[in-house]
C-alpha cells in the first residue's frame, strides 16, 4: 500500500492596499496553493495604508503573523503580492520560516504541469530570470528545505551556480526556445494552411479541457484544479462538411506577472492565429464577471477581434432557471453548456460551423 504523501501547511497572507474586490483575490490564491498541493491552514486578509520597503507591511503585523505561523505549525509563508528579494529574506527572517511570493507559487505550479520540451525550457526561463535577483533569498530558502513548494522546477540546480553562469544559462535557453519556435510557428502553417482553427481560451479551472473531450472526443486530460493543462494541445474535428484544428491553452488568471505570460507565448499566438474563440466561462462562479474582465483585458492587449469570439457559459446545471436567466449578457455570440454530460454540445458546434463558414474563401 502506496503511503500517502503529507501535505506541506501553507498560511496565506494577503497584505492589500485596497479591500475592493479582495475576497475574489483571496480565493485565487487559495485555488492557486491548493493546486499546488498544499493545506491551506489560513487566509489572512488585511490592509496595507502604507508599502514598507524592508516588509511590505508593518512590523507590527509580520510579528502577528509570524505568531499565528508557530501555532498553526505551518511550513511556508506565501503573500499575495509581488515581493523583492530583501522583503522576501526580511520576512523570512522575522517569522522564521519559508517565504514566497504569488509569482512562485504559480512558477511551483508551472514546473509541476508543464510536459513539453518548450513548455519546459520556458518554465525553466522564467525561473532563472524570476531567480537572479533574488538569490541570497532562494539559497537561504535551500537551506530550510531543498523541497517543497516554490523550491521545484528545473531552474532550482540553477541556483548553486554563480551569476555569471546563470546569465549564460538564460542566453542558452532563449536561443533553444527561439529555434524550437521558429519549427513550431512552420508546422503550424503547414497544419493551418488548408485548415481553420478553434481555440479554447478563459479563465483556468473554467473547465476548457472537459469542453475539447465533449466537442472532439479528445481524452485531454481534465482536473478541477488550476493550470491542470498548460501545454499548447490539438485536435483535428471534422463535423458536417466541415473540417478544423481545436486547441485548449493555458487558462488566464488574474494578475499573472508578465514574464510569465511570455513563457507561454505559444498559447497566445495560438490565439491570435485561431479563426474563432471559445471564451468559456464557469457559470456558477461567483466571480465569473471580474474572469470575463480577466481575458477581455487580455484580448485587448493583444488586439484580438471581437467578432471571432462565442462566450460559452460552462457548468450551468448549477444554476437554477432564475439565476440562468439573470446571467450578464455580452457584444458575443453565447452558448450555455454543461461540458461533462454534453448539454448543448450540438448548438455550440452548430454555431462553430456557421462562423468558419462565414469566413472569406472558406475551403
Amino acid at each position: 500500500m502506496t503511503e500517502e504523501i503529507k501535505k506541506e501547511k501553507a498560511y496565506l497572507a494577503c497584505p492589500y492596499v485596497s479591500l475592493t474586490g479582495s475576497d475574489y483575490r483571496a480565493k485565487e490564491l487559495i485555488l492557486l496553493s491548493e493546486s499546488a498541493l498544499l493545506d491551506v491552514v489560513k487566509c489572512n486578509v488585511f490592509l496595507v495604508k502604507e508599502v514598507n520597503a524592508r516588509t511590505y507591511m508593518g512590523i507590527g503585523k509580520v510579528e502577528e503573523i509570524r505568531d499565528e505561523v508557530a501555532s498553526l505549525g505551518a511550513d511556508v509563508v506565501i503573500f499575495d503580492c509581488p515581493l523583492t528579494g530583501s522583503q522576501l529574506r526580511n520576512l523570512g527572517e522575522i517569522i522564521g520560516t519559508r517565504v514566497i511570493d504569488r509569482t512562485m507559487l504559480i512558477l511551483d505550479i508551472f514546473a509541476g504541469r508543464a510536459k513539453s520540451s518548450e513548455g519546459k525550457l520556458q518554465v525553466e526561463l522564467a525561473q532563472l530570470k524570476y531567480n537572479l535577483p533574488r538569490l541570497a533569498l532562494l539559497n537561504m530558502n535551500s537551506e530550510r528545505a531543498s523541497t517543497g513548494v516554490g523550491m521545484r522546477g528545473t531552474g532550482e540546480t540553477k541556483l548553486e551556480l554563480d551569476r555569471r553562469k546563470i546569465q549564460d544559462s538564460i542566453v542558452r535557453l532563449e536561443r533553444e526556445i527561439k529555434e524550437i519556435q521558429k519549427r513550431r510557428q512552420t508546422t503550424r502553417k503547414q497544419r493551418l494552411s488548408n485548415m481553420r482553427s478553434v481555440a479554447l481560451v478563459g479563465y483556468t479551472n473554467a473547465g476548457k479541457s472537459t469542453l475539447m473531450n465533449a466537442i472532439a472526443k479528445a481524452g485531454t486530460y481534465a482536473d478541477d484544479r488550476l493550470f491542470a493543462t498548460l501545454d499548447v494541445l490539438t485536435k483535428r474535428v471534422w463535423d458536417e462538411g466541415v473540417e478544423y484544428v481545436l486547441i485548449d491553452t493555458v487558462g488566464f488568471v488574474s494578475n499573472l506577472p508578465h514574464e510569465l505570460m511570455h513563457a507561454f507565448s505559444a498559447t497566445l499566438e495560438e490565439t491570435l492565429d485561431a479563426d474563432v474563440l471559445l471564451m468559456v466561462v464557469d457559470a456558477s462562479d461567483e466571480h465569473k464577471y471580474e474572469q470575463i474582465e480577466v481575458v477581455e483585458k487580455e484580448f485587448a492587449r493583444l488586439n484580438i477581434d471581437k467578432s471571432k469570439t462565442i462566450l460559452v457559459y460552462n457548468k450551468v446545471d448549477k444554476l437554477s432557471q432564475d439565476e440562468l436567466s439573470s446571467l450578464r449578457e455580452y457584444p458575443y455570440h453565447t452558448c450555455f453548456v454543461e461540458a461533462r454530460f454534453g448539454t448543448n454540445i450540438g448548438q455550440l458546434k452548430s454555431m462553430i460551423r456557421e462562423k468558419i463558414k462565414a469566413i472569406p474563401q472558406y475551403r
